[in-house]
């Protein structure tokens, strides 16, 4: 797997979401497919998406990454074709697969929009690829996964730079550097507890707010989904908003996310900073690493490691880069509680 010769194409695969009113509840009812939802919950996140006129904002970043990664890979002489496939939406992950079949693809590398380990987060998305590859049958490509990057210098240089920027401006605004919140997806305790999520996130955390100069910053969760009774990864944000002093000020960090979400513009821009302007405090959300020069460029170095064995391969802090393939065992997939899911925005760490 280690033979770049092997490899004559580059998948993105990633959540999806829906691309205007219509799609919406289709969307969530492919996303909580079995998971027993109660009816009314998924009209009420629904109601989430139709603030933004039905549309999540991260298909819009899968193609701006996609478009950035062309140019990137040629100018550096890699020439592989970049594909993308959704786990939920469209392009469907088995679409996209059975077009990259159509177009000669036999091996290709795949990087999953998800820095960190987690059932949801990892593991997931690889039985995603091999149900899509089920569903083609004979001449499937056969999909590896570039590893976990949350200590790669270039995904934390690309948070860090937006993040110093919003403190500076806080900062200006306020007269005093503000307290920085980091934020990822809340998960499970249970599925916590089989997975590297909170080690790699307060790594992450720590990397970044070491690169940007900030002295004050704690890691807190958000978008939480799930029965009230199972115990989910917290401080809250919003708890933790609550317990803040008036008058303070608060830079969010979603170093959970790759790029924006409906998590990051729902939960983040409107129902926390709407929170925040109730209580008093100085609010700003600094930016998702997206299609940063220094992202887009750490996505060609975890290729270029892959197509060349001899290449270098970056990482930050003391854990080391992830291996190419996880662990047996690990990421396993958590036991669902009985009774109506109830959740939220119906998505974990993603």
């Amino acid at each position: 797997m280690g033979d770049g010769s092997a490899y004559d194409a580059v998948v993105v695969v990633s959540f999806g979401g829906p691309e205007g009113p219509d799609e919406v509840r289709p969307f969530l009812e492919r996303v909580t497919a079995g998971r027993g939802v109660p009816a009314a919950r998924l009209d009420a996140v629904a109601e989430h998406y139709h603030r933004f006129g039905g549309v999540s904002p991260i298909n819009g970043h899968n193609r701006a990454l996609v478009a950035a990664l062309g140019p990137e890979l040629a100018g550096h002489g890699i020439e592989l074709p970049v594909y993308w496939g959704n786990r939920n939406w469209h392009p469907l992950l088995a679409d996209t697969l059975a077009q990259m079949r159509d177009d000669g693809v036999r091996r290709a590398l795949a990087l999953v929009t998800s820095a960190f380990g987690s059932y949801s987060g990892c593991r997931q998305y690889l039985e995603d690829i091999e149900r899509a590859r089920a569903e083609i049958g004979a001449g499937a490509p056969v999909v590896d996964k570039l590893r976990l990057f949350y200590n790669h210098p270039g995904f934390v240089a690309a948070v860090a730079d937006g993040l110093s920027a919003t403190v500076r401006d806080a900062a200006a605004e306020g007269g005093a550097e503000p307290s920085v919140l980091f934020t990822a997806h809340s998960i499970p305790e249970s599925m916590a507890a089989s997975s590297p999520y909170e080690h790699q996130l307060r790594t992450a955390a720590g990397l970044v707010a070491e690169a940007s100069g900030v002295d004050r910053w704690e890691l807190v969760y958000q978008s939480r989904s799930g029965s009230p009774a199972q115990p989910w990864l917290g401080p809250d944000i919003l708890e933790r908003l609550r317990a803040s002093e008036p008058g303070r000020a608060i830079v969010a960090c979603p170093v959970g996310f790759v790029a924006d979400h409906m998590e990051v513009v729902y939960d983040l821009d409107t129902e926390a900073a709407g929170l925040a302007a109730e209580l008093g405090i100085a609010w700003r959300r600094a930016p998702t690493a997206g299609t940063h020069p220094r992202f887009v460029s750490m996505v060609r170095e975890l290729i270029q490691e892959r197509l060349d064995p001899t290449a270098p391969r970056a990482a930050l802090g003391p854990d080391g880069p992830w291996p190419d393939h996880c662990p047996a065992g690990c990421c396993p997939p958590p036991p669902r509680p009985a009774g109506p899911a109830g959740d939220r925005t119906v998505g974990a760490a993603r």
